[in-house]
């Protein structure tokens, strides 16, 4: 058998794999405490949940565009500087959101956690797979590595209620700043395996680099605020997501001029990778679901952050049993296989939350959850896998245009399935709202006795009969409108089961046309990603980002 890890023993591996969960908890966590608490934020800053979503625009931002330079960046000043003030800079950064008291200097500090934590995914990929033989890097290091990343927004969610407990959100701080240092400490006593330097950035990369980013920046605004502002009551939402496509084809035509480009957008546009692209971005679209669907539902339903705790959990462990999963599964032409069962996993899980009702509770919500969660671990690293040999199978400068997809698909993939999700509810809601206040006509008995069974419990504390009357009218409304969002919440699960439905039907036929390909003429080999190479993959430049906003192939 193969040694597992490589030129150490066990023993001197488990300091690097602890490690590698530390900084990705870190990052994760990082994300998750603003999501999972932005009422709390805005609270605390004087300002209204509305304004307070621009902070996740802040902190989304450069967690999307600065791993454009981060390979570079690396290959050029060395790995272990870039590891020493990649997480000082997350420290420092800690340190300063202790002390935001405002909305300008709560933006400021979010925009710079961004930046600091843009490189994090990079160091839990480099210290998770550091110990392990080049075999083992992709079997081991790389689901190990997803996995903690993708605990962590969920993660946040289970420890933000104790954490925040009498005193605000600076427990929540604190615990940052306690996580940062832990990170600053085993990154300074366990030093990664040094990398060849080389001369790489070149002034046009820069040049491309703002152009993409500038673009990225409007969509994530535009994704993230459009479903607040309503997409056609702001001009400025079309304007800022036209001037981001052109800032994108900008982008495009600059590199397509190079001879040596940041970004290979001619392999990209290639059918094999075309067709990942697709994969990765309907994925993260549906996996929405789980980042802007029970959350929200439940926050409307009178469900307090505290009493969804146990829902989270059961995620968190749901996602390392689905990393353990595809530990053990995951290995080249089995992609097609786990990512059909991830679809079907998650089709089921959308078709079950679809029945909910007014009085569903998160308990009910714990087996459907479980169920994204794993078919989340069951698509997300196969998926990775596949892409970096297919890039490396074309050279290692190939590897950068593999992370420019990802990243694109994954960060950008997340905020606007959150926004098309939040879309959706908001109009269903309003169409629900207006068909059940169209049948809450006064003179109905049904709607009397209710306002009168409202009144007599609203006696027990008044004698006010007039306005236990109108508190009666008041709570009946209240009540439709929590119906009418349960019954857009189900209409969007409903149709995100649709969606996995028909992407497994595309799933089975693509399969079946390359079996019959391969029974035809066994020497044409569909187009799609070649088998692995022999070498050890570098790690990419980030990991996938969860919905930046609260709330499933």
């Amino acid at each position: 058998m193969p040694a597992i890890f490589a030129g150490m023993s066990g023993k001197a591996a488990i300091p690097y794999l602890i490690a590698g969960v530390l900084i990705a908890l870190a990052q994760g966590l990082g994300q998750g405490f603003i999501t999972a608490n932005l009422p709390q934020i805005a609270g605390d800053l004087g300002v209204s949940t509305t304004d307070a979503t621009w902070l996740m625009v802040a902190y989304m931002t450069p967690r999307a565009a600065l791993p454009l330079l981060l390979i570079k960046i690396r290959t050029q000043y060395g790995l272990r500087r870039f590891t020493e003030v990649s997480v000082i800079a997350f420290a420092l950064v800690a340190v300063a959101a202790l002390f935001t008291d405002d909305m300008d200097s709560a933006m400021l500090v979010q925009f710079l956690s961004g930046c600091a934590a843009a490189p994090l995914s990079t160091l839990a990929f480099l210290y998770m797979i550091e110990p392990f033989s080049p075999m083992f890097k992709l079997k081991l290091g790389m689901p190990l590595a997803m996995t903690m990343i993708m605990i962590g927004p969920n993660f946040a969610r289970v420890v933000s209620p104790s954490l925040i407990g009498d005193g605000g959100l600076f427990g929540i701080h604190l615990a940052s700043l306690g996580l940062a240092l832990m990170c600053l400490a085993v990154v300074w006593f366990l030093p990664l395996q040094p990398q060849p330097r080389e001369k790489v950035l070149k002034t046009l990369d820069f040049v491309s680099f703002a152009l993409i980013s500038a673009g990225f920046t409007g969509l994530i605004s535009c994704a993230t605020l459009g479903p607040t502002y309503f997409w056609d009551q702001a001009a400025w939402i079309g304007w800022v997501l036209a001037g981001s496509v052109g800032l994108l084809a900008a982008a495009v035509m600059v590199e397509l001029t190079r001879d040596d480009p940041m970004i290979d957008f001619r392999w990209i546009a290639s059918p094999a990778i075309l067709h990942l692209t697709i994969t990765l971005l309907l994925f993260r679209l549906i996996l929405s679901e789980q980042s802007a669907g029970a959350p929200r539902m439940f926050q409307v339903l009178g469900v307090g952050p505290g009493q969804m705790v146990d829902l989270f959990s059961v995620i968190c462990w749901a996602t390392l049993l689905g990393g353990l999963i595809a530990i053990i599964w995951i290995k080249p032409k089995q992609e097609a296989a786990m990512h059909a069962t991830a679809l079907v996993l998650i089709a089921c899980a959308a078709f079950l939350d679809s029945q909910s009702t007014i009085d569903t509770r998160p308990a009910q919500f714990m087996f459907s959850q479980a169920l994204i969660a794993i078919g989340g671990m069951l698509f997300m690293p196969p998926a990775m896998m596949m892409g970096l040999m297919s890039a490396l199978a074309r050279g290692p400068q190939y590897i950068l245009s593999f992370i420019i997809v990802f990243i694109a698909t994954q960060s950008l993939g997340a905020v606007m399935g959150s926004g098309l999700f939040t879309t959706l509810i908001n109009h269903r809601q309003a169409f629900h709202l207006a068909t059940l206040n169209e049948q809450l006509v006064p003179t109905d008995p049904q709607v009397q006795a209710a306002i009168a069974a409202g009144a007599r419990m609203f006696a027990a504390t008044s004698a006010d009969q007039a306005a236990n009357q109108s508190n009666a009218v008041a709570q009946l409304a209240t009540q439709a409108n929590q119906q009418a969002y349960v019954l857009a919440y189900n209409d969007a699960y409903f149709i995100i089961g649709l969606i996995a439905c028909a992407a497994l039907a595309a799933l089975i036929l693509h399969s079946l046309r390359d079996w019959i390909w391969r029974k035809i003429d066994p020497s044409v080999i569909p187009a799609g990603p070649p088998g692995p190479p022999s070498g050890p993959p570098p790690p990419p430049a980030a990991a996938p980002a969860d919905a930046p906003t609260p709330s499933r192939t």
